[in-house]
């Protein structure tokens, strides 16, 4: 078959035809895209039966969206809701102020929270030791013993028994063995509950309390309190959870229950439970035992909690060792925040008490203890530190502001006790601290440093203070005042633990200047003994809080000490993450380009030191993320019309990032950028200068694009430089990029890895390919090769390819290929690149060229249909051997025909006979056995009838008339 010549193209003509035919739509009429309007109907008062008036109406006939109902409440369960709401709105409201008032929220730090820091705080070497119980289980009472005396007495045998040698010593405990020993009596503990022997569990809690009043190990105490506390917790968990399933039957007991709601048997055994703890006879577990089910109190009268706590709180009194009172008293706050937080008498009472006992701290009992012990004052002073601060949350959670001036006068009468001011800072809204921040300083001034050093004092302060402010008259003076005191911390990691906090006070309220002079101290005290290897966590705080408040990057360069406060980070992972965190911020918050020398100078280091990071090990993750940070950095460098800068600033980033590929990938993007940008403002007329620019920018990238080890990156690449070579008249340049691209066709693997998973890489290549093809139109012919040289250098690499088996992607590349030659045969090309003369004016329409076009599209065509035939061949041997289902030959063959007859039917001179056949032939093929979608095929048949009716294609109706559809049979 022979293609004479492709039909000519009025390429102007055929896109008048394409354009949609305007329609003049009334601004009154219906459109799909304007918003419903919803009607609101309501039936008159008075009215007749059936008839409405609408409140309002709509231009629109449109019904109504039965969906946008709900949102005015109209539709049934809306309207079911707002009537119910009306009944129980006032209960409900009632019952929600009640919770408010019984609960503390979600601002109110929970114990929790503060656990695992007491464990890890304060630990000791020493060796412990602990007494437990090695309980019996008791004998059941009688069925006849139920008189009241009775029951005393069993109870009384019962616990006496636990005080008359059946317990056991274990002794020279590691700390770790110690807390495995209370999690095992934790674990007994729920196993005698679960097994229905209360009177063993008991015991194990009043042993456990019993533990409370050790203090032989007394840097441990904070510790042993934590674990002991776990079990006196469980064990109130499990009296209470056993009294409310007696109370949940027949129903569940409601949250908001009163006393009338709990029957006889379950107020009787909670009575019993209060009988046995009573007749514990040692006042610590007594008290610890009756603070762990102190809720229950809600199962027998409605006031007995606010009785209760009273009582408790004057029993801890009682206590001689100063230590063990603060926490007993710590405890019986944190069970009261929990089940009464708005009886808030109680909680000051405790605190007041507290405050009584602090003359105990310097007595001669305190004394020869820690002297036995080897104990510091300081460090004893320490141990308190989580009680108080428990207590004064409690009792700050919501407080007014008065409080707190209370507070300070009761401080100051007790001679500014260093441990006690500081948990007040640390427990009162930051605003009330900071508004008072000069009268705190002149308490921390007055503060006997003996016991505990300032410096933990302003470290408090400052942390109020970073999250409210104090006046700003004030506010230099605060900081003078602060930095004295933080300044003289001979300790490395005291300095850094109180400077690390009055950063971001600085930072906040002041400029560079002051910024830049506490970053100068820090260097001054971190470096010497190389400090600041130990300090990098506090460091990189430094860094956080500095990038919270500078955004100005110029500025924050400017700073003298900012890179030499860098480099203390010599540890290669802080060092990335410290460079990392920069670079986020950098991208987040600079907007506008810039080109400043400083900002270009400090980045570029800082992401060489990224970049460099970078070896065999690092993972690809990692890499990715680097990348991308460095290539946010690029994006907004620019130099304004001073492109040979621009391309200098290219070159030295190509050298510093060489080991990360997306950013060269993104370099000579930005390169062929600049290129395209030199053309825009010259506006084509280039200069001798400028084309010198323009191929510095194409060997720029032609030097570049090698250095890639993804094929598809270089091809890619290749194309884009050449397309920017040609927009900028550099042919010699376009050609020898096209040319490169088609080497290296050859090296396409036939599966890549996209996303850790190996894809064939098939489909990527013939996307290339068919780009490839487009460009190809507007590439003229070098005057020293012959005619088409690269299409059919392109065609011979795709001939030589080794496709996958099964495979019509060779076929289709020829398909592809079809439309180009077709548009290269016409008069006047489809699309052009200003200034440069492409073959329709190298050729003009010359003979010889046209007719080189036929022979290559014959040849083509020809290579298709053997392939055609060749699928047939394939179709007939399978089915005879029976070796194979055939439907898949079949379709290749019809799609591959059709895909062909798309192509003929759009580019093809069908008047020519031969022509016009092969075009039937390949329609009734496609068809033959009923694979092509019937939908597909009657809109061609449409379209072709409808191009019949244009002038010079009235031959396509003799054509249209030998399309038939077919169906598979």
């Amino acid at each position: 078959f022979y293609l004479e010549r492709s039909r000519g193209r009025n390429y102007e003509a055929e896109l008048q035809r394409c354009h949609p035919e305007v329609a003049l739509v009334e601004f009154g009429d219906y459109h799909p895209l304007k918003p419903i309007m919803v009607t609101d109907t309501k039936t008159r008062r008075g009215a007749r039966k059936g008839s409405t008036s609408s409140s309002s109406s709509s231009s629109s006939s449109v019904p109504p969206d039965p969906l946008s109902s709900m949102l005015d409440g109209t539709d049934p369960l809306s309207m079911f809701a707002a009537a119910s709401a009306n009944v129980v709105f006032q209960d409900l409201g009632r019952k929600r102020r009640e919770k408010e008032e019984e609960a503390v929220g979600p601002d109110f730090e929970p114990w929790s929270s503060k656990r695992g820091e007491i464990l890890a705080r304060f630990t000791t070497t020493e060796k412990l030791s602990i007494v437990t119980a090695v309980v019996s289980v008791g004998k059941a009472p009688s069925p006849g013993s139920s008189a009241v005396s009775e029951k005393v007495r069993t109870r009384l045998e019962e616990l006496d028994d636990l005080e008359e040698g059946s317990q056991r010593e274990l002794l020279n405990l590691s700390q770790q063995d110690y807390a495995n020993r209370i999690e095992e009596l934790n674990q007994s503990l729920k196993e005698a509950w679960a097994s229905d022997q209360k009177v063993k569990a008991l015991k194990i809690v009043i042993q456990c309390s019993k533990l409370l009043s050790d203090t032989s190990v007394i840097q441990f105490y904070p510790s042993k309190f934590v674990l002991i506390t776990d079990i006196l917790d469980t064990f109130g968990r499990l009296v209470y959870d056993r009294i409310w399933t007696m109370c949940s039957d027949p129903r569940p007991l409601p949250d908001s229950f009163t006393v009338e709601d709990v029957n006889d048997t379950a107020k009787e055994t909670c009575l019993n439970w209060f009988f046995k703890i009573a007749s514990i006879r040692e006042l610590l577990p007594r008290l610890y035992v009756e603070a762990a089910i102190l809720k229950c109190n809600r199962f027998l009268n409605k006031s007995g909690i606010q009785e209760t706590l009273p009582r408790l709180t004057a029993m801890i009194r009682g206590i001689g060792d100063p230590l063990v009172a603060a926490y007993a008293r710590a405890y019986l706050c944190r069970v009261g925040m929990e089940v009464a937080p708005h009886l808030k008498d109680s909680l000051n009472r405790n605190f007041f008490d507290l405050l009584g006992t602090f003359r105990q701290i310097s007595g001669e009992s305190v004394r020869n203890q820690l002297v036995l012990q080897r104990v510091e004052v300081p460090e004893y002073l320490t141990l308190y530190s989580p009680a108080i601060s428990w207590i004064l949350q409690c009792i700050a959670y919501r407080a007014p502001e008065p409080l707190l001036t209370e507070m300070m006068e009761r401080c100051k009468k007790l001679g500014n006790n260093a441990l006690l001011l500081n948990s007040v800072m640390r427990a009162f809204r930051p605003e009330f601290v900071a508004i008072r921040a000069t009268d705190f300083i002149g308490m921390i001034k007055d503060c006997d440093e003996a016991g505990f050093p300032k410096h933990l004092l302003f470290g408090s302060l400052g942390r109020s203070l970073a999250c409210a402010d104090p006046p700003e008259s004030e506010r230099l003076t605060i900081l003078n005042e602060a930095w004295k005191v933080v300044t003289k911390v001979r300790s490395p990691q005291d300095y850094i633990n109180c400077a690390e906090i009055w950063v971001e006070f600085t930072c906040r309220h002041f400029t560079k200047r002051e910024v830049n002079t506490v970053l100068a101290d820090i260097i001054k005290h971190m470096t010497p003994d190389r400090a600041f290897e130990d300090a990098y966590p506090q460091l990189q705080s430094v860094i956080r809080k500095i990038l919270t408040y500078f955004h100005d990057f110029s500025v924050l360069f400017s700073m003298e000490r900012f890179l030499p406060f860098l480099d203390m980070f010599q540890k290669d992972s802080v060092r990335v993450e410290v460079c990392r965190s920069i670079m986020e911020v950098f991208i987040k918050h600079q907007v506008e380009l810039t080109r400043d020398p400083v900002i270009l100078n400090a980045m570029l280091h800082i992401c060489k030191t990224m970049h460099d990071s970078v070896n065999a090990l690092t993972l690809e993750d990692e890499k990715r993320s680097l990348a991308l940070l460095i290539i946010g950095f690029i994006r907004m460098v620019s130099f304004g019309r001073d492109f040979e800068q621009q391309l200098s600033f290219c070159v030295e980033a190509r050298a510093t990032f060489c080991n990360l590929e997306p950013v060269l990938v993104q370099l000579i993007h930005t390169v062929n950028q600049l290129a395209m940008e030199t053309r825009r403002v010259m506006g084509g007329n280039h200069s001798r200068k400028t084309a010198a620019f323009v191929r510095a920018c194409a060997a720029y990238s032609f030097i570049t694009i090698p250095s890639l080890s993804s094929i598809f990156s270089r091809l890619s690449l290749y194309l884009l430089s050449g397309q920017v070579a040609l927009a900028n008249q550099c042919l010699s340049q376009a050609d020898a990029f096209l040319k490169a691209a088609v080497s290296i066709l050859p090296e396409v693997p036939r599966s890549i890895s996209v996303e850790g998973k190996l894809r064939s890489s098939e489909s990527f290549l013939l996307d290339f390919i068919n780009n490839f093809l487009a460009t190809l139109l507007v590439v003229p012919d070098h005057p020293e090769h012959g005619v088409l040289y690269l299409v059919r250098g392109l065609l011979n690499m795709v001939q030589d390819y080794t496709w996958e088996d099964n495979s019509d992607a060779k076929v289709r590349v020829y398909i592809s290929a079809l439309p180009l030659l077709a548009a290269m045969s016409q008069e006047t090309y489809l699309y052009s690149i200003p200034k440069v003369d492409s073959n329709e004016t190298l050729y003009g329409g010359d003979p010889k060229f046209l007719s080189e076009i036929n022979k290559l599209c014959e040849t083509l065509i020809g290579q298709i249909l053997d392939h055609l035939k060749a699928l047939g061949r394939d179709e007939k041997v399978a089915a005879g051997s029976r070796l194979i289902r055939t439907s898949g030959l079949t379709r290749r063959q019809g799609a591959v025909a059709f895909s062909l007859f798309g192509v003929l039917l759009a580019h093809g001179d069908l008047r020519n006979n031969k022509l016009s056949q092969l075009a039937v032939n390949l329609w009734n093929l496609s068809h033959k056995h009923g694979y092509c979608e019937t939908r597909i095929s009657v809109r061609t048949l449409e379209s072709i009838k409808h191009q019949a009716q244009q002038p010079n294609m009235t031959h396509l109706s003799d054509t249209v008339q030998r399309l038939t559809l077919q169906s598979r049979t």
